[in-house]
C-alpha cells in the first residue's frame, strides 16, 4: 500500500476509543468513521478526535464506505454479524477477543473472510506482553528443552463484572480472560489442545445481580503430551491494587520460567486513603501518546496490513481458541473431560 490505511471503528466505548486514538497516532493509518448504537457516545468520540463520519448503524456505515478496514470493538457476543457484514463489504477486520462465542458464529466469520479474500486478526494482545514474549523466545530457542507442564492464572476483581461491563451476564469470564489464557498457552506450548476438563462455580456474582459463572478451573491436555492448568475468575476482592491477578509458570525438560504479572513493583502510589499500583505496562500514556503492550497488537495489525506480512495472530489461532473454550464450558457443565476435536 502506498497510502494510509483508512479504518472505521465500530464500538465507541473505552476500548473503542483506545483503537481510534492509536489509529490517529499511527503514521500509516487514518480514522475515517466511528459507529456505535449510542450515537451520542460516537459523536463525543468523533468530536474529540476530529472525525466527521458518525453512525449508529454499522450496515449504513458499510454502505457509505470510504475506508479499508474495520475495528470491531463491541461486546463479544455481538462480533459475528458485524464481522460477516464487514467481510462481505470487502473490508479487512480487527476483532477484539474472542473471535465469537458460538461455534456457528466462529465458522460464519471464517467462511466470510475466506470467501471475500479479506484479512482478519483477533486482538490477543498478551503475545506482546514483554515477560510472556521473553518466555516465548526462550522456549523457541530451546533453552527450556521440551515444554512439559504449565499453569496460568488470570483473574479479575468483582468490579469488572459488576461495574465495568454492563453486559457481563451475557458473557463469561472465559470469553473475557480465558480467551487470553488459552491463546497464551497454545502459543507458548507450540501445540494444540486435544482434551479439556473443567469445573466451575457460580453464586457470588449471581447474588450481586450478575447472572454468570464466578470462576473456572481447567486442565488442558495438549496433543504432544503437555499438560497445563488454567484458572479464570472475576470474583477477587475489589481492594486488590491491581484489577488483574495474573501468574504463569512454564516447566520444560531443561528449565522453568515463572511470571508474576500482577504486581510488577516498578511503581506504587500511596495517599492517606489508598494504595495503588499504577498501570504502566498494559495501558499507559507517555507524553500524551498511548504506550503499553495492549496497544502494540493494534499497531501491529496496521503494520502487517500495510506491509502484507502475516498477522502475529492467525485466524486459525482465533478459531481454535474459541473451539477450546466451548469445550471447556461443555466440560464444566458435564463435569467430565471433553475432546476439542482439534
Amino acid at each position: 500500500m502506498s497510502e494510509k490505511i483508512k479504518i472505521a471503528v465500530i464500538g465507541a466505548g473505552t476500548w473503542g476509543g483506545t483503537h481510534a486514538r492509536i489509529y490517529r497516532e499511527h503514521p500509516l493509518a487514518e480514522v475515517t468513521a466511528i459507529c456505535d448504537q449510542n450515537k451520542g457516545r460516537a459523536e463525543r468520540l468523533a468530536a474529540e478526535l476530529g472525525i466527521d463520519a458518525v453512525y449508529d448503524d454499522y450496515n449504513e456505515m458499510l454502505r457509505h464506505g470510504g475506508f479499508d478496514a474495520a475495528a470491531i470493538v463491541t461486546p463479544d457476543f455481538a462480533h459475528a454479524d458485524i464481522a460477516v457484514a464487514a467481510a462481505n463489504a470487502k473490508k479487512h477486520i480487527l476483532i477484539e477477543k474472542p473471535l465469537a462465542t458460538t461455534r456457528d458464529d466462529a465458522f460464519r466469520i471464517v467462511d466470510a473472510v475466506e470467501k471475500n479474500n479479506v484479512r482478519a486478526m483477533v486482538d490477543f494482545h498478551n503475545r506482546w506482553n514483554p515477560p510472556f514474549n521473553a518466555a516465548y523466545q526462550s522456549i523457541r530457542s530451546g533453552e527450556l528443552g521440551v515444554v512439559y507442564t504449565g499453569s496460568i492464572r488470570l483473574n479479575d476483581c468483582k468490579w469488572v463484572a459488576t461495574c465495568m461491563l454492563p453486559w457481563a451476564a451475557s458473557s463469561s469470564i472465559l470469553w473475557f480472560l480465558g480467551s487470553h489464557s488459552v491463546d497464551t498457552m497454545r502459543w507458548l506450548f507450540g501445540d494444540e489442545v486435544s482434551r479439556v476438563y473443567s469445573i466451575s462455580r457460580k453464586g457470588l456474582l449471581q447474588s450481586m445481580g450478575v447472572d454468570t459463572e464466578d470462576c473456572y478451573y481447567t486442565t488442558l491436555e495438549f496433543k504432544n503430551g503437555g499438560v497445563a492448568h488454567m484458572e479464570n475468575g472475576w470474583v477477587t476482592p475489589d481492594a486488590n491494587p491491581n484489577v488483574n491477578d495474573f501468574k504463569c509458570n512454564i516447566l520444560g525438560t531443561k528449565g522453568m520460567i515463572s511470571i508474576d504479572a500482577t504486581n510488577h513493583n516498578l511503581i506504587q502510589k500511596y495517599t492517606d486513603t489508598s494504595v495503588s499500583v499504577p498501570d504502566i505496562l498494559v495501558t499507559n500514556t507517555v507524553f500524551d501518546r498511548v504506550n503499553g503492550f495492549a496497544y502494540e497488537s493494534i499497531r501491529s495489525f496496521v503494520d502487517c496490513l500495510y506491509s502484507g506480512e502475516p498477522f502475529k495472530v492467525s485466524l486459525t489461532d482465533a478459531l481454535n481458541t474459541t473451539l477450546i473454550l466451548l469445550a471447556v464450558m461443555e466440560s464444566a457443565a458435564k463435569r467430565a473431560p471433553v475432546y476439542t476435536g482439534l
